[in-house]
């Protein structure tokens, strides 16, 4: 059935695999409306994506800008090229001597596989070709990352962060580890709990105080 009306927001539970693009294309097909997404996860992670119908794609910048929740599991004793199970994986055997991840405001350098435009060119499209260039620095904040769990394989974390954090990058100060799985539980005041409800436009101003300017 068309989707009708002024917009609402989509919560969707995006699966391992796939692109947060491939998701949206996927809900557009079948709403038959116009959509947008507030917020890109890798295709290997999995979780929240808000996924904007209609009118709320205007809401966008307000949603996007949201802080984040991850649990993110670190594979110990390996590093990755790509620091994702995607990438080129090497044993070290090496564990790292403290599983403390950085907090605070942190500067992280844009992974090349980022969809960060470089030249008018997302990042990882010159990845793919093989290309190399200096990517850029931003400052995020990292408001907690809890250990939860760990063994001498794997150690398990609930990250809570500013928008823009590479939780792969973060995993890899720890030196000789990955990020084998990630998924984002949270966005703001949006829960992965609620994955499937369709929210309108008024229930998201009530949500996101800031957004309700965009809709006068």
């Amino acid at each position: 059935m068309a989707h009708r009306g002024e917009g609402t927001v989509l919560l969707c539970d995006k699966p391992a695999g796939i692109t947060s693009h491939d998701m949206v294309q996927a809900v557009r097909r079948e709403h038959e409306c116009k959509a947008g997404h507030a917020g890109t996860l890798d295709p290997f992670a999995t979780g929240l994506l808000l996924v904007l119908l209609d009118g709320a794609t205007r809401l966008q910048r307000f949603l996007t800008g949201l802080p984040k929740t991850y649990v993110a599991e670190a594979r110990l004793g390996w590093r990755s090229s790509t620091g994702d199970p995607d990438g080129e994986l090497s044993e070290t055997g090496r564990i790292p001597a403290s599983l403390d991840l950085p907090t605070g405001r942190v500067r992280q350098r844009v992974p090349m596989t980022s969809a960060v435009r470089v030249g008018g060119e997302r990042l990882y499209r010159k990845a793919h070709r093989g290309e190399v260039v200096e990517t850029p620095e931003r400052e995020i904040e990292v408001y907690r990352a809890d250990l939860l769990a760990s063994d001498a394989t794997s150690a398990e974390y609930e990250i809570e962060c500013s928008t823009g954090t590479y939780i792969r990058t973060l995993v890899e100060t720890l030196d000789d580890a990955y990020c084998a799985q990630l998924r984002r539980t949270a966005i703001g005041p949006f829960s992965i709990d609620d994955a499937g409800e369709e929210l309108p436009l008024e229930r998201i101003a009530a949500l996101v105080p800031a957004a309700a300017e965009a809709l006068r």
